[in-house]
């Protein structure tokens, strides 16, 4: 099987072409296991599978490296932009990319006639809680206390096609990353949670770091990016319709919470490189 290895500011993903390679839906939990183990296989964050689409240019499919699937994934879907741009799939710089989510439209900018960044309409944020989802009364959980064993947590969640926990911190630095696993696994989310904590540098940037549900810490994660500046919103540390620049362990993305309620998020993705796997060994 031919693969792709992209990378969007660290986080990183096999890119498979199953409009040739064809893959059985049924595989593609177990590739994503197998695939991404780090040291003994290709390794990565996820694979994302690219498809045709009944109702979009493309579709996107993305499965963590515990082969659970994604509703959504920000950096994997600007490097499926990158990929049928810069692969010459398609000649459009502005297309539309069907997700389990629902349909993004991206716009390219392109350098010497290869993607440089991607803008990203990542949608309207959903804020109830049995939107998200989580446990409880349907309300919007803004700053609301939660305990993980001995510590309370003030919390804010938003869901960006998937569910977000958001949480403040003076020094990010200063957070044991892993307690990210109790609160992704937590009962108040059903679907489980991905979990951002975020530092407030100033009100036009945040400093963030990531627990991904599905993949443990990771260098960046575009939808937490978006869900961390709704939060900051509804928390008043910054304003609407502001470009925030996001920094996370593998670079920045640009995220705006524009007045027509759309979250726009712009970054970079780029081709690693690509090879051959056998998938009978």
């Amino acid at each position: 099987m031919h693969f792709f290895k992209y990378s969007s500011i660290g986080n990183d993903f096999i890119l498979i072409n199953n409009i040739e390679e064809k893959i059985p839906e049924n595989k593609f939990s177990d590739l994503a296991k197998r695939l991404c183990r780090r040291r003994f296989n290709i390794g990565a964050d996820g694979i994302l599978i690219l498809e045709k689409s009944q109702k979009a240019d493309f579709k996107m499919r993305i499965f963590n490296s515990d082969g659970s699937e994604a509703e959504m994934c920000g950096n994997g879907i600007r490097a499926i932009a990158k990929h049928v741009y810069d692969s010459r799939l398609t000649k459009s710089t502005e297309i539309r990319v069907e997700t389990l989510a629902d349909i993004k439209i991206l716009k390219l900018f392109l350098k010497d006639n290869l993607v440089e960044s991607i803008e990203v309409d990542m949608g309207t944020p959903k804020l109830l809680r049995n939107e998200i989802p989580m446990t409880g009364v349907n309300k919007k959980v803004i700053g609301e206390e939660f305990r993980v064993d001995d510590e309370i947590y003030k919390i804010t969640c938003v869901s960006m096609g998937n569910p977000h926990c958001i949480i403040y911190d003076d020094d990010v630095n200063s957070i044991d990353i892993k307690i990210g696993k109790k609160i992704e696994t937590h009962q108040l989310f059903p679907n489980k949670t991905n979990v951002e904590f975020v530092q407030v540098l100033n009100n036009n940037e945040l400093l963030v770091k990531v627990w991904e549900r599905g993949a443990g810490e990771t260098l960046a994660c575009g939808t937490g990016a978006c869900a961390t500046v709704v939060s900051s919103v509804l928390n008043n540390y910054v304003k609407k319709d502001q470009l925030i620049t996001v920094h996370l362990p593998g670079g920045d993305l640009k995220i705006k919470w524009a007045d027509d309620d759309h979250v726009y998020m712009t970054g970079p993705s780029e081709k690693a490189f690509e090879g051959d796997v056998d998938l009978k060994g």
